[in-house]
């Protein structure tokens, strides 16, 4: 996101002190959306993508704490020093700092413009807390998007990525070769492959994913605000999918959203 007529988020990955630039306008009845799905389903491509189509801003716990790597450690709030010191560790960020820093910034939630939450809830205990923190300050969840994707694709689709050692481009070797073989198009570095996007870490990572994060899809069940949506084909195919599947959840439900329990 950003430029000159999109909101940049500053409010998301700088923390409340900052303001969005320029500020995002009110829409009527805007999106707020959770995006679930296993590593290599699309996540974020199709945040980008469906930020452009229902004009909510993209929240990623990810940006954030890549974010927050390229500043001066002066200009941290508490939990995010605390966070970096776990990632700099190479140690999970506990629960509860990821919760302190989206509870920092939850003023983003009651955008005008609506939200695609991305990387967050985790586990149950965040949705636990994210479900008390909207209720208690009126805001709906209009649907938590779970993209679906069988295990085999997911790992041939990680499995296949190349990414730039200079500009950190990502490609495909089968979906999105590079022009030149194992040389970067933007800059012509050269392209490897990630230590976990090798089958063997792909599918502990999936495994990791099935323990902690899957059963979220139960929990959303339960509050009858999940929407399963299949990750096959290409992003664009995807994006109308998922379009397609909430406008017609719209039209069953009033437009002030789905009621949290």
């Amino acid at each position: 996101m950003g430029g000159a007529d999109q909101p940049d988020r500053a409010a998301w990955l700088q923390g409340p002190a900052a303001h969005c630039n320029p500020q995002p306008g009110k829409t009527e009845n805007p999106w707020r959306l959770i995006l679930l799905g296993p590593p290599g389903v699309g996540k974020g491509t199709q945040a980008e993508m469906l930020h452009l189509r229902l004009h909510a801003c993209h929240l990623s716990t990810g940006d954030v704490f890549r974010a927050a790597g390229a500043r001066k450690e002066c200009d941290l709030s508490p939990a995010m020093k605390a966070a970096l010191e776990y990632m700099r560790r190479g140690d999970l960020v506990p629960d509860s700092i990821v919760w302190e820093m989206v509870l920092e910034r939850s003023g983003c939630l009651r955008c005008g413009g609506g939200f695609l939450l991305d990387g967050f809830p985790r586990t149950i205990h965040q949705a636990e807390s994210l479900k008390r923190l909207m209720e208690n300050q009126n805001i709906p969840l209009h649907a938590v998007v779970n993209y679906e994707l069988p295990q085999g694709d997911i790992v041939q689709r990680l499995s296949g990525r190349r990414t730039c050692k200079e500009c950190k481009a990502v490609y495909h070797v089968t979906e999105r070769p590079p022009k030149i073989a194992d040389a970067c198009d933007r800059c012509g570095g050269a392209l490897f492959q990630r230590e976990d996007d090798r089958p063997e870490s792909v599918k502990v990572r999936l495994e990791a994913y099935e323990e902690k994060t899957a059963p979220l899809t139960e929990f959303y069940r339960g509050m009858r605000v999940l929407l399963p949506v299949s990750a096959t084909g290409t992003p664009e195919e995807i994006c109308e999918r998922t379009v397609a599947a909430l406008e017609a959840r719209k039209a069953k439900t009033p437009a002030t959203g789905v009621p949290h329990s």
